[in-house]
């Protein structure tokens, strides 16, 4: 028996144009899975990811993640196309730098609004949107990518490491009301990983220092974090309901 069996479930990944969210629509669609490719901005690059996914029935969806109306008809467009919708992923994330010595109020209270609006704001909306419908269902799977700059902090850019706190605090809260719904509600919480979105990070005598953070002495490659968000969305892991599981290769411990 295959534990990640998705074979007709409707799944839709957040951020699934490129990076982390393409791969984790990958596993989904070889696993059996029709799913919906959201993207905010950059079509061809969702295109590139639908045209890749293995299997049929998959479509794109677009919305701005900060956007409450729009996040209402994706999700009811998505339920007409289907009747369904059994796993939501919500990975849409954006980082800003805005070091407070440095920054203007100004610029900060925009940056502070735009990170939250987007990281943890968009992702609430989606969970009760995607979250009345499942319990309509009867069924469903809500997995969170959140950081592990929720626990380590983020110096120069705090409104993300506070978005992916607030995302791993709703994500319990949720675990614990929806669990009599047949909902379950997990999260996996990255380091830095091998993206377009962290190249320049991991350029130089940065790259190397970043890498060195893990005994490994590398970044996470997105596969190796896109299966532990497959094996939290899978029949089988109900009991994990409200686990957060760090996916940093030992580059940060907590206890």
């Amino acid at each position: 028996m295959n534990a990640l069996d998705f074979t007709d479930k409707v799944v839709l990944v957040t951020g699934a144009s490129r990076g982390i969210g393409r791969e984790i629509a990958r596993q989904f669609a070889e696993q059996g899975a029709r799913v919906v490719v959201h993207y905010g901005r950059n079509h061809s690059a969702a295109q590139e990811t639908l045209t890749a996914l293995p299997g049929s029935g998959h479509m794109t969806a677009q919305a701005d993640m900060a956007d409450s109306a729009a996040l209402e008809q994706m999700v009811a467009e998505v339920v007409a196309h289907y009747g369904r919708l059994d796993v939501l992923i919500n990975n849409a994330g954006i980082y800003e730098d805005h070091p407070l010595a440095e920054t203007s109020y100004e610029a900060w209270q925009a940056s502070w609004q735009h990170v939250i609006d987007v990281n943890l704001i968009g992702a609430a909306n989606l969970c009760w949107l995607a979250g009345r419908q499942m319990i309509r269902q009867g069924y469903g799977r809500i997995v969170n990518v959140s950081s592990r700059g929720a626990f380590r902090g983020e110096p120069t850019g705090p409104a993300y490491g506070a978005s992916k706190a607030g995302l791993n605090a709703m994500s319990q809260s949720l675990a614990k009301y929806l669990a009599p719904y047949n909902i379950f509600v997990g999260v996996v919480a990255p380091g830095f990983v091998e993206t377009d979105m962290a190249a320049e990070s991991l350029k130089g005598e940065s790259g190397a220092a970043i890498r060195s953070q893990s005994p490994l002495n590398r970044v996470a490659r997105p596969e190796e974090i896109a299966y532990p968000v497959l094996f939290l969305a899978s029949e089988g892991a109900e009991w994990l309901t409200g686990t957060i599981v760090d996916a940093n290769g030992a580059s940060y411990l907590r206890t």
